[in-house]
């Protein structure tokens, strides 16, 4: 048995972008052709790593396999919220890699806990790193169905009293930074070891004693390796990878563990096919017969710590002076602007300690009439939020609520206020609100409106306005950007606009319910809508809606009931009426009077109605939530755009044919007839890869013509569109594995694409094919000898898997 052991370990985390009010995550335009980051994110990382590829000497895909099954990983609880919900193909692959390797790794999972948004420990009170810990612990149990051996804090950020409470929670190790380390010694030994500035020796395994009398041990990570596969190429070439950790590797015969700790999206987000490195690397160390890869938990069973090491207190991986990155004018910054300061950070954190600490007090006050626990019971509230269905918060309630047995609507609303409330306060601490270099950036923005959603809960549960002190309070955080000047303004620009209340999202729902059907029970974001009565009228371009609604919130239980009326005057001009339900009597009254305006096309005394019953309660396009904004957009602007499109085919039709002639004499084309025709080209071949089938002729006559006058390609576009198409074509021949005209319809569309300049990834197309192969290839093969339908799948399969590089 080899006495050298490897160990990667990614920490797989991005910052929560939820709108908080809405609990999604609305569109972002610089993550295109993606909707939002988090989905950008997730293609080209998170979901690579579960599908990682091997090649062959000659770049053939010889194996599909699942990076996350044989290193060490954790994964932010809060994304991993976000993929069970908007990438489960990525959450399923992640849960099964955790039990594949306790297959491997002798029962120990690769999966870490982490303390649970991403907080900086040493900065938070005693009883948020409890929170966190127990959070972190609760969350992955639910999740991986096992209690973790270890557990990543954010930035590797820690102190005493963190390692404190990780350890009486049964934590039984953490990673940190080789200069996190302040002295070790041999177990037995009196005289320490000064381990300051990396001295440590990162192939071992330390315990550290606690003042408590409990234990915890502690792996460092090898600095320069980890650095390497961050900033110096090593995801370049896999077997470059595997030699530099093999070459950690001293000659001394005792046990070492050689180990590396980078972010998880190395692989495939900062480096463009890491994952395939990182899968080279893992089975090149495989393969050699001196080395065996391992996982912390399985290392620390087999080889327990013969080291002892004392930490330096309140120090973090990804700041030179400890943890003053979150907190104060460090110097420490990302580099993109250097003449930017960064002493917006103290204050923003003060701004946010007296958020925190004016929460308690009410916190305390008021959960008092409910329990004589309050801060336990935060601690279990971990339980709703991974499940906020009604029969789990009643349990909820049945179980910790013992000072008040029968409680009203209105007590468990208050109490899931106040929970709400604190579950805010946490989020608002998420590091990465300081992490980067400006106070208006989109990180530390997150965080602010996380502040004030606490403070809007704490509102309606207090009736005391606290948003002006709060702002008051941000005018003391100096930006960098001249025009916003400091955080209160940024405040202004940026928050305010979002928050959210009840009325509003049942102003959305209105606005929307004109462009779109809703069904009498249905949820809106995190409300369920329950529709009593609606009317819909239309003349000519003008429409009507006029309904009743009333709405739930599935995070507080809160109701609404709204009375509204809407009208659309075509286009964008959108006008509309919503308040709390005005009473059966009104609401008919108003339903009489307008629909007869309407047919009388008064628009004017349609908005002196509106004005009479619905007073300021006014809302308009620009109160829908961005995504529906967009759709909306989108269906007005359909006749306008279909109509441009008749005239933009129109010049192309009229003019391509000069286009022909310029080319041919080498003259340069007037852009005024190139770029409707560009336009043309493009958006034919869109809405042919958006058909629900594809027209391969008409698209190889389209590619045809388009090379014909070198028509400038949208490819960012096309590429993806591509992937989509593809990959919908062949889950449709998984499911459907005879189905002989589909598999024709894949073969040619591969083989258009092989002649043309669109490059798609082929990404999940790749992954399909090869789970078809694995499954129905060797069947159809043993076949083959006696049924020529068979020999016409294996002819065309082969084609298939020639075409998207895979072995045959």
């Amino acid at each position: 048995m080899s006495n050298k052991y490897i160990c990667l370990h990614g920490h797989f985390y991005q910052p929560p972008r939820e709108n908080p009010w809405l609990n999604i995550v609305e569109i972002q335009d610089s993550a295109y052709p993606y909707h939002d980051w988090n989905h950008r994110i997730n293609a080209e990382c998170y979901a690579r790593n579960g599908a990682s590829r091997i090649m062959n000497g000659e770049g053939k895909i010889v194996e599909i396999v699942n990076n996350y099954s044989r290193i060490s990983f954790n994964m932010g609880p809060t994304l991993l919220a976000w993929l069970q919900n908007e990438a489960s193909d990525t959450y399923k692959d992640i849960l099964a890699a955790d039990r594949e390797s306790q297959e491997r790794f002798s029962g120990h999972g690769s999966a870490l806990a982490q303390a649970y948004n991403h907080m900086i420990m040493p900065l938070a009170n005693a009883r948020d790193k409890e929170t966190q810990v127990i959070w972190g612990i609760q969350d992955f149990k639910a999740r991986f169905g096992r209690m973790p051996e270890g557990m990543w804090c954010g930035e590797t950020a820690m102190d005493i009293e963190t390692l404190e409470v990780m350890a009486k929670y049964g934590i039984k190790f953490t990673i940190l930074s080789p200069f996190q380390a302040r002295k070790s010694r041999k177990i037995g030994e009196k005289e320490w070891q000064d381990a300051t500035d990396a001295k440590i020796d990162p192939k071992k395994a330390y315990l550290c004693n606690l003042p408590s009398g409990n234990v915890i041990s502690v792996f460092f990570y090898d600095g320069p390796a980890s650095q390497g596969v961050a900033f110096e190429g090593l995801l370049d070439n896999g077997e470059k990878f595997a030699s530099r950790l093999a070459d950690l590797f001293t000659d001394e015969d005792e046990v070492q563990l050689a180990n590396i700790a980078t972010d998880g999206e190395s692989y495939g987000h900062h480096h463009r096919y890491g994952e395939m490195a990182l899968s080279y690397c893992l089975e090149s160390l495989e393969t050699r017969g001196d080395i065996q890869l391992t996982i912390y938990g399985e290392f620390l069973e087999n080889h327990p710590p013969l080291y002892e090491v004392q930490i330096i207190e309140a120090s973090s991986w990804s700041c030179a002076h400890g943890v003053e990155r979150w907190r104060s004018n460090c110097g420490c910054n990302t580099g993109g602007r250097p003449d930017w300061h960064q002493k917006w950070r103290g204050p923003l954190r003060e701004a946010f300690d007296w958020v925190r600490d004016r929460l308690i007090v009410l916190y305390e006050k008021e959960m008092s009439e409910f329990t004589s626990e309050p801060w336990a019971l935060r601690n279990a509230y971990i339980d709703i939020v991974l499940d906020r269905s009604k029969e789990n918060i009643h349990n909820f309630f049945k179980q910790h609520i013992r000072i008040k047995k029968d409680l009203y609507e209105n007590d468990k609303i208050k109490i899931l206020r106040l929970l709400e409330m604190q579950y805010h306060c946490m989020l608002m601490y998420t590091s990465c609100g300081w992490f980067f270099d400006e106070v208006s950036g989109i990180e530390s923005m997150q965080d602010i409106f996380y502040a004030s959603r606490a403070l809007q809960l704490a509102e309606k549960i207090s009736g005391s306005d606290l948003e002006n002190e709060f702002r008051s309070r941000l005018e003391k955080v100096p930006s960098n950007i001249q025009e916003i000047g400091n955080a209160a303004i940024a405040y202004d620009r940026y928050v305010k606009p979002m928050r959210v209340n009840m009325v509003r999202v049942g102003a959305h729902y209105a606005i929307a319910s004109l462009f779109k059907e809703f069904p009498e029970e249905y949820y809106l974001f995190n409300f369920q809508a329950s529709t009593k009565s609606k009317n819909y009228y239309e003349a000519g371009k003008h429409k009507l809606m006029i309904g009743h609604t009333v709405f739930q919130s599935d995070i507080t239980l809160q109701k609404v009931d709204i009375s509204y009326a809407v009208l659309h005057l075509g286009e964008h001009h959108l006008y509309g009426g919503v308040r709390e339900y005005m009473g059966e009597d009104a609401l008919e009254e108003l339903h009489a009077k307008i629909v007869d305006s309407f047919y009388r096309s008064d628009i004017y005394e349609i908005f002196n109605m509106m004005d009479h019953y619905f007073g300021t309660h006014k809302y308009s396009f620009w109160h829908l939530f961005k995504d529906e904004q967009r759709a909306i957009m989108e269906m007005v602007m359909d006749t306008t755009l279909k109509n441009t499109e008749g005239l933009i085919n129109k010049m192309y039709e009229d003019n391509f044919h000069l286009l022909q002639v310029f080319k041919e004499i080498n003259m340069k084309f007037p852009q005024q007839i190139k770029l409707p025709v560009d336009l043309a080209i493009n958006t034919k071949l869109s809405n042919l890869l958006k058909a629900e089938n594809t027209d391969i002729s008409e698209m190889s006559y389209v590619l045809e013509a388009a090379n014909r006058v070198g028509v400038a390609l949208d490819l960012v576009s096309l590429n993806y569109l591509t992937d989509e198409r593809l990959g919908t074509m062949l889950k449709s021949l998984r499911e459907n594995v005879r189905d002989n005209g589909l598999r024709k319809s894949v073969m040619l569309l591969l083989q258009l694409i092989a002649t043309c300049n669109i490059t798609p990834e082929y990404w999940e197309a790749q992954n399909i094919a090869f789970d078809i192969k694995t499954e129905y290839y060797d069947y159809f093969l043993s076949e083959a000898s006696q049924e020529e339908e068979a020999q016409d799948w294996i002819r065309d399969f082969d084609h298939i898997l020639k075409q998207l590089n895979i072995t045959i």
